[in-house]
């Protein structure tokens, strides 16, 4: 008996240390996820998008500075080459304070890294404006489908800003998963039917106050499933 007693497996004990290393985020409200200052994860998340908007707006200032960019080609492709380095090191700062990788900032990790080397090879303008088509639907694809395996994906973005029970990280991900590919539309019917520079300007000044705007209609559903601190450890249990 005492023998087969010391041969079984034992659990997992966080308090002990011996849990297994997760290399992906745990759920929102699981009790062993990791959580950093909302204010840097809003950074690591959002930033490299902020890069791309500046060196993209700066790019032959940047290209005079950096001279190996200038060999890249245009301001959108220095933008393009600057969004992946923004990414990369988004990444290797979340692991290396958490040690484990944010599942949404390493899936839009890896389209970026994938659709930005195909930008900076093919020096297509045309694909270029393709790709937030593309981009656009994956993300409302990865929202979406992840709900059919009741995984609410937007809650590994935002649990640190604030708290929501199940059913409202649902909804919420299930309305950012439509606007997505709302989005997708737009940047389809845009870039067809007008011209480059206003493609370009509503990227900068269209789609982020449109998002703003969005998630400011967002705030009465956040309101009624907001979790109240006392509840909140039941939630994780």
């Amino acid at each position: 008996m005492n023998d087969r007693n010391s041969t079984t497996p034992r659990p997992a004990d966080p308090e002990a240390g011996d849990t297994a290393p997760h290399i992906f985020e745990s759920d929102p409200n699981a009790p062993d996820r990791k959580r950093i200052n909302p204010l840097l994860k809003m950074v690591l998340e959002l930033g490299p998008l902020l890069v791309f908007f500046f060196a993209n707006a700066r790019g032959e200032w940047i290209a005079e500075r950096v001279p190996f960019l200038a060999d890249i080609g245009g301001p959108i492709f220095v933008g393009t080459a600057c969004f992946m380095i923004a990414t990369a090191v988004a990444l290797s700062v979340s692991w290396a304070l958490t040690r484990t990788l944010p599942i949404m900032p390493l899936l839009s990790g890896v389209i970026v890294l994938v659709f930005g080397a195909l930008t900076l090879w093919l020096q297509d303008e045309i694909f270029i404006k393709v790709k937030p088509t593309i981009i656009n639907t994956m993300f409302g694809v990865i929202l979406l489908g992840g709900l059919l395996f009741k995984k609410s994906f937007l809650g590994y973005v935002f649990d640190s800003a604030f708290r929501l029970d199940a059913e409202g990280w649902r909804i919420l991900t299930m309305r950012w998963g439509l606007y997505f590919l709302l989005m997708a539309v737009v940047n389809e019917v845009i870039w067809r039917n007008f011209s480059t520079d206003f493609w370009i300007a509503f990227k900068v000044w269209g789609n982020m106050p449109l998002s703003i705007v969005f998630t400011i209609m967002q705030l009465p559903l956040m309101q009624r499933h907001a979790l109240p601190e006392e509840d909140e450890e039941k939630a994780k249990g």
